[in-house]
């Protein structure tokens, strides 16, 4: 080594400084948002209101006139189903009162009653005829069979049951008729039980 050439250890002349960054300058403030379209910018002191809403399509809902019954699931039925259904709350009614020899006539004309009362108002007009008619007929044939049992009435009692099944069977088919062409109809000699 030379003593020209600087050693390491030698002080220097220059003493060595650290040169802290230049100060930041402050954040700037954040810029105001543009106006949106129909929201104006409120005078000082004021309550801004609030921005627009969005629209969304709202579903529309046919509204049943006042006493229509609501169908809730199922749909009302057309007129020729109607006319069908009412049909058939007759037909079945009475085959279900033969095959039954009178004891369960009521169980078809109570399943439609209960399936289509509100789907429809004729379908429901006709299917409660017909369990008027059941229920009148079971009435006349529990009667007719106290007065069998009591040996008194066997002369009032056996006529009444054959009254009440000729009766059923009959206002039967005149229903089942009426409701296949269309026609409202209240069959004779039965109170409305069930409406």
């Amino acid at each position: 080594m030379s003593e020209n050439t600087p050693r390491d250890d030698a002080p220097r002349d220059e003493p060595t400084q650290i040169v802290p960054p230049p100060p930041a300058e402050p954040p700037a403030p954040p810029a105001a948002p543009a106006p949106t379209p129909g929201w104006e910018t409120p005078a000082a002191g004021e309550v801004p209101p609030p921005p627009p809403q969005p629209q969304y399509a709202q579903q529309q809902y046919a509204q049943q006139p006042y006493g229509q019954p609501q169908y809730a699931g199922a749909a009302p039925l057309s007129p020729q189903e109607e006319k069908t259904w009412s049909m058939l709350s007759h037909v079945i009614g009475l085959a279900a009162m033969i095959l039954s020899a009178g004891f369960l006539g009521f169980v078809g004309s109570l399943v439609i009653y209960l399936v289509y009362k509100d789907r429809g108002p004729f379908v429901r007009a006709h299917a409660a005829n017909s369990l008027n008619v059941q229920i009148t007929a079971a009435i006349a044939a529990v009667v007719g069979w106290l007065l069998i049992i009591t040996l008194i009435g066997a002369i009032i009692g056996i006529p009444l049951l054959i009254a009440a099944f000729i009766y059923a069977v009959v206002v039967h088919i005149l229903g089942a008729i009426k409701a296949n062409n269309g026609e409202w109809w209240n069959p004779p000699f039965t109170p409305r039980f069930v409406k």
